[in-house]
């Protein structure tokens, strides 16, 4: 049986590929409210010396997002047996690239096992809980994309479909 499309098939059609990405945010009751555990990007070549999600990463083929948000968990901050919740799956665009067309799926966690820690330090710089309600406080950025995610977990607005990069945004 034959490829229901060759791998030619976006070029000579001029489509593009979407590159799916799986977010995980852990959040905890702290003293000053919800609390978010982010990392500082380092080493990675995109938005480093940006504060982002703790755990996140690009789908492997044939794997579902769920399952992505908890391999790059256990891969990167060495937690399992997290209890995702969905929150929003997010179209983002930079206009540029054929892989710039991108759909990130940002799941929450509010239980898991084992407890947060650096694994791949040549790409993450710090771990830190940051209230929701301090994100500017950050010495440096977030990333503006999972920012909008953040903004609207905090002010309980977030919608399950969001847009970013796009002249006419839908969140």
């Amino acid at each position: 049986m034959s490829e229901p499309y060759p791998p030619q098939y976006a070029t000579d059609h001029g489509r593009f590929v979407v590159v799916p990405a799986a977010y995980v945010f852990l959040l905890r009751d702290g003293v000053a409210g919800l609390e978010v555990l982010l990392q500082l990007r380092r080493g990675t070549g995109y938005m480093d010396e940006h504060w982002a999600a703790a755990a996140a990463g690009h789908l492997e083929r044939g794997e579902t997002a769920f399952d992505a948000a908890r391999r790059e968990a256990c891969e990167e901050i060495d937690v399992d047996d997290l209890d995702l919740s969905f929150v929003t799956a997010m179209q983002r665009t930079r206009h540029d690239q054929p892989i710039d067309e991108r759909v990130d799926f940002f799941f929450t966690a509010r239980s898991w096992t084992g407890e947060p820690r650096i694994v791949e330090p040549a790409k993450c710089a710090d771990l830190r809980w940051c209230p929701l309600e301090a994100l500017d406080a950050l010495p440096q950025p977030v990333v503006p994309h999972e920012r909008v995610v953040l903004d609207g977990l905090r002010s309980g607005t977030i919608e399950p479909y969001s847009s970013f990069g796009f002249e006419r945004e839908t969140t």
